[in-house]
């Protein structure tokens, strides 16, 4: 996975070399968040949290239901933490404060020595789950060569070795980042030795961010089976992330009988996953490089087609396209899901899709259908009729009816009436069901 860094700090979006000068600034958090989540998760990094001069908590909290991120900077407590996931943070990196035990004494803020706090760590992942901690082993040179844990936004040096203090973090992370603090901005290229070395170390997921400038190295990386996470490089261009995105594929993986390539005249093809927003799977075909490529330039899903061995752009005759929305690969980079908006049904016999199912009737479908009936009223429509007014009377009047319903069958009758006229309302007032279920999710979390 590519994985695109959003660092925040006096509420702009800004990119620094060595974690100090600053060399750009953006204003368009939510722009680059939707764009950055097409291809991988989004790392949101609080600066100022993190070097302790406030928060742009604010400015983040939308961004956390507009992509799928990863949020970092600042995070010293687990209620922090969960409050976070609750807002919608897919996971939650932590630096600083894993590596300071207050319960010792000797150098650090607060009295604490610098080491593996497994205590705050044991907190933070059972409060949101190991699989949700992402610990940052941000590291450099030291004097004699060493890779050495710093904390501090990098300006406190901790004499913890990179290697064992990875190994040491481990039980309770499921994934580290790794920042080669050296090479931070400066675009001249990851040290590969040293991600060897951990990704030879530890068995959970890393991600190795400093320095990455070449689609080279994304390949190389990839190949190590650890992700990248990209910052300076896409911001300057030097990088783009629709090329990341392919070049990071396990491409060699996927071959044909006999080790030979899948495609039928030799390109390399990777499965590809067609599925709703609502999540469900429409269809399946292959993928090439050209066809991903082709995929970023039009943002409809291409695939390859085996059959007549060329590109295939889904609903190039029938009109029913699937623009895209985004899309991720598996745990092994050899397969691809693509999350998708239909124009129409998926399957070439009509159906909506190819796996034999009708459209599955979701609360999302029957907002579609009531916004329809909104802006193309139909004569004879009641739902056309529904203004804001009458929608809020026959909520009462379903709600009370819903109270005193008797039996199975009546309750489910009645609170269909009661969701229908509630989703109405909602769509005269502009939120999406997706909002509701949002909160939802995090009242859940809290």
């Amino acid at each position: 996975m590519v994985i695109a860094s959003i660092d925040v700090q006096n509420s702009k979006v800004v990119q620094l070399k060595q974690g100090a000068e600053l060399v750009l600034e953006r204003d368009n958090p939510r722009e680059l968040a939707g764009e950055f989540d097409r291809y991988g998760e989004v790392a949101l990094i609080d600066l100022d949290a993190a070097m302790g001069k406030g928060n742009n908590l604010e400015m983040i909290k939308p961004l956390l239901r507009a992509a799928e991120c990863r949020v970092g900077g600042g995070i010293r407590t687990p209620g922090q933490a969960r409050e976070l996931v609750s807002l919608g943070a897919a996971k939650i990196i932590v630096g600083s404060g894993a590596f300071r035990d207050p319960a010792k004494k000797g150098l650090g803020l607060g009295g604490g020595e610098f080491a593996v706090n497994a205590a705050f760590l044991g907190a933070m992942a059972k409060e949101i789950g190991r699989d949700r901690l992402i610990a940052a082993v941000d590291a450099r040179r030291d004097a004699g060569g060493a890779y050495e844990i710093v904390v501090d936004g990098w300006k406190t040096a901790t004499g913890l070795e990179l290697i064992e203090t990875a190994k040491a973090v481990e039980p309770y992370a499921g994934e580290l980042l790794f920042t080669c603090v050296d090479r931070e901005g400066t675009m001249s290229g990851i040290d590969l030795e040293i991600v060897k070395k951990l990704r030879g170390s530890v068995s959970c997921a890393i991600t190795v961010a400093g320095g990455v400038s070449t689609l080279e190295e994304i390949e190389a990386i990839a190949g190590l089976g650890c992700d990248v996470q990209l910052g300076m490089a896409l911001y300057t261009g030097k990088i783009a992330l629709a090329d990341a995105f392919i070049r990071s594929l396990n491409w060699k993986k996927i071959t044909g009988p006999a080790g030979t390539p899948a495609g039928v005249r030799g390109a390399a093809l990777i499965p590809l996953i067609a599925q709703s927003a609502d999540g469900q799977v429409l269809m399946t075909g292959y993928a090439s490089r050209e066809s991903l490529d082709e995929t970023f330039r039009r943002q409809n899903l291409c695939f390859h087609s085996r059959s007549r061995d060329r590109l295939w752009m889904k609903g190039e005759t029938s009109g029913n396209t699937l623009k895209l929305k985004r899309l991720r690969a598996d745990c092994d980079r050899d397969a691809i899901l693509a999350v998708v908006e239909p124009a129409g049904p998926a399957c070439h016999t009509g159906a909506w899709s190819c796996f034999g199912q009708n459209r599955r009737y979701t609360w999302e479908f029957l907002q579609s259908v009531i916004d329809e009936r909104f802006r193309n009223p139909r004569p004879g429509s009641y739902t056309a009729t529904l203004d804001d007014e009458l929608a809020r009377e026959k909520i009462l009047e379903e709600a009370e009816e819903l109270c005193t319903a008797k039996g199975r069958g009546e309750i489910i009758w009645e609170a269909a009436d009661l969701l229908y006229f509630t989703t109405a309302l909602l769509t005269r007032a502009g939120v999406a069901v997706q909002e509701v279920l949002d909160e939802l999710d995090r009242r859940h979390k809290k």
